[in-house]
């Protein structure tokens, strides 16, 4: 109780900090947890918050009417402008005013406030529902806090890229989609030298980097060295913790980089070369390969179709010596929880969950995904749907996708597309058996959040000068030294500490 009334103050001094709110009053946390009571068939009310996507829906439209009739359900939805909602979301947290389903982000503050006991922890309940629980278990295992489920994620792609190339390109040079290192060296070879669009100009790349390349969750670099059988982000050996970028795999890559470059296969300006500029040049049709995700290569085909009317553009997994592996990402796009103050009672959380469960059964599956039959789609002679009205699709139905749970493939019915389309949907939705997770993502460490941005730009800039030529192997191998010593080691420390937590080991 103590740990939670210091994360309310805590919050609430924040929020004031910024001028939002006056003060704020912990209330008592409920601890009662009452069994299910008689069924009662009259609608439940249920408030919710949800960010604003495009305009907010009239209060009782049809999307909504909908909702409501087949979960037996009275909606009370607060729209919240998506630039404005963490701030919000924070407000009500620290006020103790919110709603029986929150939508969260799995950021520091929602952590602390899920390990100090303000949101319901779901772990025991989500067997009991079968739409939920037969979702792939990395979506749940990618928002636990030691161990435990204070919540259900709104589920996205957890693995969604591919490759995405041109064909035309490579049946030309006689090669195959690339699936080793060498390999993908001499196609990139033969793409920027061979003249593959037949201009008699050297104006092709095989393929392009941007400045970066090496950041984020959907790092290019991480994507393309899980796919040679690399770690996504961290290896766990023995329990212990090792950053991908000391893997064989990463550094095959950083080296096929550091040859590219050196050979002038690659952009010269990479480093401080925009993805948006790399985009580009592929549509003007100039580039052969990029790493990207998957559905994007139907819009690919279209841009590059307005310059090039006979460019062919294909899209495949990524695969390498062992295999499709892809880079796990989230799978979320948020996370509902089920507030305490607000819920007091099992029977209460049950319904709760029995209704985000329901949005998963194939009527409201095929709404949130598709719209309403004879409006925004109809059903094709195979048995696909085929969007009619997309525009209305977009302005109707989309915020309740965006905020609701689904998971395209799921009680949904297939969408009719052009053969690319379908084919990106198609490997983004068999990714999935084949993602490697990142063991960090759930993990807390102290130095990560104090110092982790300054980490991993400090190793960020080491890769750029390494495959630019300004450090040799032994003088990159001295970086990764450097970045231990900074605080890297103690880093690697608390990860197979809170890990030897959470697993028991």
């Amino acid at each position: 109780m103590a740990n939670k009334q210091r994360w309310v103050a805590t919050c609430c001094a924040a929020v004031m900090t910024m001028g939002m709110i006056a003060g704020c009053a912990s209330k008592p946390e409920a601890t009662s947890q009452g069994s299910d009571a008689k069924e009662d068939n009259s609608p439940m009310a249920i408030s919710m918050a949800m960010q604003q996507v495009n305009d907010i829906p009239n209060k009782g439209n049809e999307v909504e009417q909908l909702i409501e009739k087949y979960t037996n359900t009275k909606l009370d939805i607060q729209w919240i402008p998506s630039s404005a909602y963490d701030d919000k979301i924070n407000v009500m947290i620290a006020s103790n005013e919110m709603p029986q389903l929150l939508k969260v982000q799995y950021v520091p503050n929602i952590i602390s406030g899920m390990q100090s006991g303000l949101f319901w922890d779901v772990t025991p309940y989500l067997k009991d529902y079968k739409n939920l629980s037969a979702q792939n278990p990395q979506y749940f295992d990618n928002i636990k806090v030691d161990g435990k489920l204070y919540g259900v994620p709104v589920f996205s792609d957890i693995a969604r890229v591919g490759i995405v190339y041109r064909k035309d390109w490579l049946d030309a040079l006689g090669l195959q989609v690339p699936k080793s290192i060498d390999e993908w060296y001499n196609a990139i070879k033969a793409m920027t030298l061979n003249d593959p669009d037949k201009n008699g100009k050297n104006d092709t790349y095989g393929t392009l980097l941007f400045k970066k390349y090496n950041e984020g969750q959907a790092s290019l670099t991480t994507r393309f060295a899980v796919g040679m059988g690399g770690p996504n982000k961290w290896a766990v050996n023995n329990g212990s913790f090792e950053p991908e970028f000391t893997s064989k795999e990463y550094t095959d890559v950083l080296k096929l980089y550091k040859r590219l470059y050196e050979e002038k296969l690659l952009n010269q300006d990479f480093a401080v070369f925009d993805v948006t500029e790399a985009d580009k040049l592929f549509d003007a049709g100039r580039v052969g390969f990029k790493i990207a995700v998957a559905t994007t290569a139907k819009s690919q085909q279209d841009r590059l179709a307005k310059n090039d009317p006979k460019a062919v553009v294909d899209v495949a997994p990524i695969s390498g010596p062992s295999g499709i592996k892809v880079a796990g990402q989230t799978g979320n796009s948020g996370i509902y929880v089920i507030p305490k103050s607000k819920v007091k009672t099992e029977a209460e959380v049950r319904k709760l969950l029995k209704f985000l469960d329901s949005m998963m059964e194939p009527n409201m599956a095929n709404l949130l995904t598709r719209g309403i039959e004879g409006k925004h789609y109809t059903k094709t002679a195979d048995g696909k749907a085929e969007f009619t009205d997309f525009t209305t699709f977009q302005r109707e139905v989309k915020p309740y996708r965006d905020n609701m749970l689904y998971v395209d493939g799921y009680n949904t019915l297939t969408l009719k597309d052009t053969p690319i389309g379908e084919k990106g949907t198609k490997i983004t939705q068999e990714n999935v058996k084949n993602s490697v997770p990142n063991p960090a993502l759930t993990l807390i460490s102290p130095t990560y959040s104090e110092r982790g941005k300054e980490l991993d730009q400090m190793i960020w800039d080491a890769q750029t000068k390494y495959i630019m030529g300004k450090l040799d192997d032994a003088g990159w191998q001295a970086e990764i030294e450097k970045w231990k010593k900074a605080g890297g080691a103690k880093l690697m420390e608390e990860y197979k500490a809170e890990y030897a937590k959470v697993n028991k080991k």
